[in-house]
């Protein structure tokens, strides 16, 4: 009987590494296959990639134009007519039933039913989106396919106008505005005989 304790690799499974800087004879000595000097022959040089010893790399030196869609792209979880011929007839099968059954892994924006193989029995499938062969081949025996709608909510658009306030809100929002310049006190007017200068009488010297 086989146990941890008794345990062996297949033979040729593992082999003796072969060492290097052994001498020159040894198929891997003297510079061991690194060339002569320089920063990849030193123990940890390594040159990232693009790296063009300094210089302004091509990747930088091409024009970027055009539109990219790489930004809005999705990538859905695809599953085949093949991986649902397992679940029984009349299943309702949906992206959390096939995340526990580890048919789907990972995080995506949803649900792809595509149609490779061949499905025997009805299921009832709620997916994101469906090639036309794999629908053809579900409806074919009898099963469903329903869509699910994500609702998106756009931004709200700058030209509506706003909603019109009530009679009593508006009131409401006058009065105190109405109290509050009636509190306010009011400045002292400088009177035309202080502000105007004294005149010296011309009898007096």
């Amino acid at each position: 009987m086989i146990g941890l304790h008794n345990m062996q690799t297949r033979p040729g499974s593992k082999h003796r590494v072969k060492r290097l800087g052994c001498g020159e004879s040894s198929g891997h000595g003297k510079t061991s296959g690194k060339g002569h000097k320089g920063q990849k022959a030193r123990s940890g040089g390594s040159l990232r990639l693009g790296f063009e010893g300094g210089q302004m790399p091509l990747i930088r030196r091409l024009p970027k134009r055009g539109f990219n869609n790489a930004a809005f792209h999705k990538n859905y979880a695809i599953v085949n007519l093949t991986d649902l011929s397992s679940f029984k007839e009349g299943t309702v099968v949906n992206e959390q039933l096939l995340r526990d059954s580890n048919l789907i892994r990972g995080q995506g924006a949803g649900l792809k039913i595509l149609g490779d193989g061949e499905l025997k029995h009805a299921l009832t499938i709620e997916a994101d989106k469906v090639s036309g062969s794999a629908r053809e081949k579900i409806e074919k025996v009898g099963g469903s396919i329903t869509l699910r709608e994500k609702i998106v909510q756009g931004p709200r658009v700058a030209d509506e106008p706003p909603a019109p306030a009530d009679a009593s809100e508006s009131g409401a929002t006058e009065a105190p505005k109405a109290k509050a310049s009636a509190k306010k006190p009011a400045g002292k007017k400088k009177t035309a005989a202080k502000a105007a200068p004294k005149k010296k009488s011309a009898g007096k010297k």
